[in-house]
């Protein structure tokens, strides 16, 4: 059949995502994601937000879509994306890789932020770091994860594990699940908008 890989890989991310449509739990955390932030957000905090390689680049997307704007026109949202490869060389080079995201939020963050991790594995050892430096802070954590959850599962004090089996079609749920944060904070902190 020519089509086969194709229908496989659409397949799987549509498993994935009514998986994530149907679970209560899921949704549930979602909506407790948006609340806090939102509540960070009016205490005057910020996001942070990493990931390794594509999760790097949806961290970037993510804080893109706060600071500049999803759908609507409205004041820009505080979010950083810990991308900056200056950053990541020096501190790579003196501290090791693991080190690249925990001495940004060390830098940056501040209790009551939020923090975001992006990892399709759960075992990104430097988005586990961040996470750790974030809870040492008393920044609310938040972890997006994959698989089974790997040594970052349980750290965050919210965390949402897609268990599939590829790190691409775990990252376009994660992707999803990031733009429907930024809508219901866009909603909910700009009703006037829509």
């Amino acid at each position: 059949m020519k089509f086969k890989t194709t229908i496989d890989a659409a397949t799987e991310t549509i498993r994935l995502m009514k998986d994530l449509a149907e679970s209560e739990t899921i949704l549930a955390e979602i909506e407790r994601i948006v609340d806090l932030t939102i509540n960070s957000f009016k205490g005057g905090g910020k996001v942070l937000v990493c990931g390794n390689g594509g999760s790097g680049c949806d961290a970037q997307h993510f804080a893109e879509e706060l600071t500049g704007r999803f759908r609507k026109d409205r004041r820009a949202l505080p979010a950083v994306a810990l991308m900056d490869s200056a950053h990541i060389t020096c501190v790579a080079n003196d501290f090791g890789y693991n080190a690249i995201f925990s001495r940004s939020v060390e830098a940056l963050g501040k209790k009551g932020d939020i923090f975001v991790g992006l990892s399709t594995s759960g075992n990104s050892a430097n988005v586990r770091e961040a996470i750790l430096k974030a809870n040492e802070i008393e920044m609310i954590t938040i972890a997006l994860l994959g698989r089974d959850g790997g040594v970052t599962k349980g750290l965050s004090q919210s965390e949402i594990i897609i268990p599939g089996m590829f790190s691409d079609r775990i990252q376009e749920v994660h992707m999803f699940i990031l733009h429907l944060i930024t809508e219901l904070i866009e909603r909910r902190m700009f009703p006037q908008n829509y």
